[in-house]
């Protein structure tokens, strides 16, 4: 059984990315979405072989990456993608923008779900639609998709729905059935979805996370899906992500692309998502995902401990917690005061909109020392 367990904070320290240099260092920093983790064996290989060699050119034409992530859907999800009806580009966000600057026009509106992941509500501008808010339901013990408000949004004029699957924050896998309603009434209106799954493969086992083109023949006549290695393996700087597609329109669609945005694809997030999806990668990434089990139980024992009247529930997927700290009084951003009396660096809550007042993002893609610390540090204002 393959161990992950994450740096020291001196090596992290070193480290020159966002995370590890946004604050100064007396902030413990658990904001971005990046893991303290060292890279899955076969990846470092396959970065230093390229090193080594000097393989630091344009991305080929062709690449095995298509078949990979093929074969990474079968093993982990079931799910047997067409590689002729993927497409590279550089990161899930661009993947988005350049699919809804296809499925909508100027000033149409586009679903997003918050509190949802904040670059959301800019892509959608950037694409030149207009964002329409139908907010999650809170069931009392977790988040769901209205299914009615995203069908009164689209018998409005809504054109797309941008979804977050897993979610961001909350961590929510979205039931099966869930998706494919989801997916029958954007059919139904003829409207677009287009579903972000970079926190697929940080889905725990048992939850049943199910990619939304494997839903059901409306599914595919929709969908777009837009997958990446970069959250599960840390690999958002080398910039490498994949549009999926399941029926002839939706290919279409992404095979009119211009070939500039294929060829912003980074070389070395080509090869190292080839590394990530292939199966001798498989044992780190189930190492890893066991890592994250404990740190997310961890982390629930220490906010009902020290932090009374918080509320956070246990995630689905991924490495972010989503935490209600409004009984605590600290207003509508928490995270302001912590960061500038706890020093702790946590992502703002009204970030991910108006649902998001008095909550934070925590990242607890780390050790359990930092974790406890963290909390500690935190708990340290209570009553304050």
């Amino acid at each position: 059984m393959l161990e992950v367990t994450a740096l020291p904070l001196a090596e992290l320290r070193e480290r020159t990315s966002e995370k590890w240099r946004e604050y100064p260092a007396d902030v413990l920093p658990l904001f971005v979405a990046e893991t303290d983790f060292p890279l899955a064996p076969a990846i470092s290989g396959a970065l230093r072989r390229a090193v080594e060699t000097g393989d630091t050119g344009y991305i080929a034409s062709r690449t095995p990456l298509a078949s990979t992530y093929a074969d990474f859907a079968r093993r982990r999800f079931g799910w047997s993608p067409d590689p002729a009806r993927m497409r590279t580009t550089a990161d899930v966000s661009m993947g988005i923008v350049e699919i809804l600057r296809r499925v909508t026009q100027p000033g149409e509106r586009v679903v997003v779900t918050p509190p949802v992941y904040p670059p959301f509500y800019d892509l959608v501008a950037e694409a030149g639609a207009e964002v329409q808010r139908v907010p999650r339901r809170d069931t009392g013990t977790g988040w769901e998709l209205d299914l009615d408000g995203s069908r009164a949004a689209f018998d409005d004029g809504a054109t797309a729905i941008l979804l977050c699957n897993p979610h961001n924050p909350t961590g929510t896998v979205h039931g099966r059935d869930s998706l494919a309603a989801l997916a029958a009434i954007a059919d139904e209106f003829g409207a677009a979805v287009i579903s972000d799954e970079i926190h697929a493969p940080l889905a725990q086992p048992g939850a049943g996370f199910v990619p939304f083109l494997h839903t059901g023949e409306a599914a595919e006549r929709v969908g777009y899906a837009v997958v990446s290695a970069s959250k599960a393996f840390n690999l958002a700087g080398l910039k490498c992500a994949v549009m999926v597609t399941a029926s002839d329109a939706t290919s279409a669609v992404v095979r009119g692309l211009p070939i500039e945005v294929e060829w912003r694809t980074g070389q070395f997030g080509l090869l190292a998502a080839i590394a990530a999806f292939s199966d001798e990668s498989d044992p780190w990434l189930d190492g890893l995902l066991r890592t994250l089990d404990h740190n997310r139980l961890l982390l629930e024992d220490l906010v009902a401990s020290k932090l009374p009247g918080a509320r956070y529930r246990i995630p689905d997927a991924g490495y972010l917690a989503w935490i209600d700290l409004s009984a605590l009084g600290w207003g509508d951003n928490p995270a302001r005061r912590i960061l500038k009396e706890a020093k702790v660096a946590l992502h703002f809550g009204p970030a991910f909109g108006d649902e998001g007042r008095g909550f934070v993002r925590l990242n607890f893609g780390t050790s359990p020392e930092i974790i406890t610390e963290a909390i500690e540090r935190i708990a340290s204002l209570v009553g304050r």
